[in-house]
């Protein structure tokens, strides 16, 4: 039981030894020194950082049959599609459709054309009964005619009477042997008519099983070229793979990218939006390979805005050639872009988190020697981390990145009325974009015409 009773007392004072130095810790912690940073002078680089997704600048499209809409199909389902990244060769197999709705068609059309056809059977059988019956009167007809013409040629010596009734009877004969051929004429043209309706009727049921045919046979989808396969996306930017739809407008399956020239596809908030302009130089790395760095151009600056899944704020879709050719890199790898939107030579810039705000009036707090000073400057452009002050600091100052507990220990010095007039002129000549030169051979077609407008935004915490 001694023993016990040492080790339990034991265990208590190291217990309060280790509290004793954590709570000293803990107070030289919360006595921690505020950190300063200084203004430096030298060339500056005002960029927007963004993510994005690789893409061939330009691709082949593996598309689904062509004349569905002629058959009144509208919507087929892919039921099997090769893995995305397969490489094919030309007339490799790519995917499978699903043929229900047109082998259903394909049946109902047959069964049309299978009842035409016997239509046709027995129309032919009621027609030869028709002209055999008429061609039978026709014989008859002749018969009686040529016994009218002895009628007459054997009353040359009956009296007048019966003599003008024998040729009564010759007239009517030749008459009703005339109208007779007349009506069978007339009758193989109408039977004849009757056929070539149906004829015709079963010419336009076999086209329409012939096209059904070869569109099914285009169900099986094959490559139309050597390449990758990379799947079709939707609108919200996901694969179009196994039980996706296709339909006449929108019948693409899948891609065959030309890897030689990819572009960075990305999406610029509104905010930023207007920095942004095409021919801006743009540095590129790719999460894959992080060891590697590329260069690109701005080719395409959305004018209309879109809302992406899952996001409240509006963005413009952005373009970015990659100047490299580097054939490891693959449709839909993610990359960091840092769009140089403007440089400024010999500016005056500090860490964005020692800039604060207080209603119109922007400030720094400022190592005086004798204590803190609230500093009124003008911000200039900016980058991720760090932004030009254009008058109110000069190189060298200190700036404490973090408000003091009681601001009010630091004392306001504001800028001259003119100085600061003046600044801001600077400062918004340096965030104008230039204007957009006008091109020759007339307006981009699409969504992507080229250069935003306006000017930018300021950069502060408020305080």
């Amino acid at each position: 039981m001694r023993q016990h009773h040492l080790l339990r007392t034991a265990l208590g004072s190291v217990c309060a030894v280790l509290g004793m130095t954590f709570a000293g810790c803990a107070g030289e912690a919360s006595g921690d020194k505020p950190i300063f940073v200084e203004v430096k002078r030298g060339d500056f680089e005002a960029t927007v950082t963004v993510t994005g997704e690789l893409q061939a600048r330009n691709s082949l499209d593996i598309k689904g049959p062509t004349g569905l809409r002629q058959v009144g199909i509208w919507q087929v389902s892919i039921t099997d599609l090769v893995d995305e990244g397969t490489r094919v060769k030309e007339g490799d197999y790519v995917a499978t459709l699903d043929r229900s709705e047109a082998s259903s068609k394909l049946k109902t059309l047959q069964s049309e054309l299978d009842k035409t056809l016997t239509q046709r059977r027995q129309a032919v059988l009621d027609s030869t009964l028709t002209l055999r019956e008429a061609r039978e009167q026709l014989i008859n007809l002749n018969y009686q005619l040529e016994e009218a013409r002895i009628t007459v040629d054997q009353s040359v010596y009956e009296p007048p009477a019966i003599i003008r009734q024998a040729e009564i009877a010759l007239e009517q004969s030749e008459r009703a042997y005339s109208q007779a051929v007349e009506n069978y004429t007339i009758k193989q043209d109408k039977e004849r008519a009757k056929l070539e309706e149906i004829d015709a009727t079963i010419a336009l049921s076999r086209s329409e099983v012939n096209e059904l045919v070869a569109i099914l046979d285009q169900f099986d989808v094959r490559a139309p070229s050597d390449g990758m396969v990379i799947y079709e996306r939707n609108w919200d930017g996901s694969p179009r793979g196994v039980g996706a739809t296709i339909s006449p407008w929108q019948s693409t399956v899948a891609t065959l990218p030309d890897l030689s020239s990819m572009v960075s596809q990305t999406y610029i908030n509104e905010v930023d939006i207007s920095r942004i302009r095409e021919g801006q130089k743009v540095r590129i790395g790719i999460d894959a390979f992080p060891d590697r760095s590329y260069t690109g151009d701005v080719i395409g600056v959305a004018n209309i805005g879109e809302q992406r899944p899952n996001s409240d704020a509006k963005v413009f879709e952005v373009k970015i050639a990659i100047n490299e050719l580097d054939t490891t890199l693959r449709p839909a790898m993610t990359t960091s872009n840092t769009i140089v939107t403007a440089v400024k030579d010999s500016a005056l810039f500090v860490a964005s988190e020692g800039i604060f705000r207080n209603d119109s009036l922007v400030y720094v707090y400022l190592d005086a020697g004798r204590g803190l000073e609230r500093r009124e400057v003008v911000t200039g452009m900016f980058n991720e981390n760090q932004t030009v002050l254009m008058a109110g600091v000069k190189p060298g100052d200190r700036i404490q990145i973090s408000a003091p507990e009681d601001p009010s220990i630091a004392e306001w010095k504001l800028l001259d009325p003119e100085t600061r007039l003046q600044a801001k002129a600077a400062a918004q000549k340096d965030l104008a974009p230039p204007p957009v030169a006008k091109k020759e051979d007339g307006p981009r077609k699409g969504g992507f015409p080229g250069g935003g407008s306006g000017g930018g935004r300021g950069r502060g915490r408020s305080r």
